[in-house]
């Protein structure tokens, strides 16, 4: 089974987007989190059976810093919760996607994950993760 987990949007400051964001669904985040291999803070806020994550760079070599240095805030990712990532890695290789880590690592919200890179998904960077 494969549902949309979270979409990731970047941001500059966290605690501003946290405001607008609360304005906007209503309700306040209900975590905040750092991921430290990726030198990024992630906010979660619940949208139906899906989330919002917010992403702030912690360092200004992060991939989320350079992706605002590049594109501005905005979407980063679109994330997809799988059963089993090992086996959907395989899979959508042999589909011609292109993972940029086929080993799935730690990300947020308590998830493995693995990215694809976007130019072999439409210029979209898609996540892959599963419930540690």
């Amino acid at each position: 089974m494969i549902r949309i987990d979270h979409i990731g949007i970047a941001v500059r400051n966290m605690a501003d987007s946290n405001e607008l964001f609360r304005k906007l669904l209503g309700e306040t985040h209900f975590k905040i989190e750092s991921v430290e291999s990726e030198k990024v803070a992630t906010s979660f806020f619940h949208i139906g059976e899906s989330k919002i994550e917010l992403l702030e760079a912690s360092d200004p070599e992060s991939p989320i810093a350079k992706f605002i240095e590049k594109r501005g805030e905005g979407i980063h990712h679109i994330a997809f919760e799988v059963d089993d990532i090992r086996a959907e890695v395989e899979r959508l290789e042999s589909e011609g996607f292109i993972p940029l880590n086929r080993e799935p690592k730690r990300g947020a919200d308590n998830k493995w994950v693995v990215f694809l890179h976007p130019k072999s998904s439409n210029g979209v960077l898609v996540e892959l993760c599963q419930s540690i």
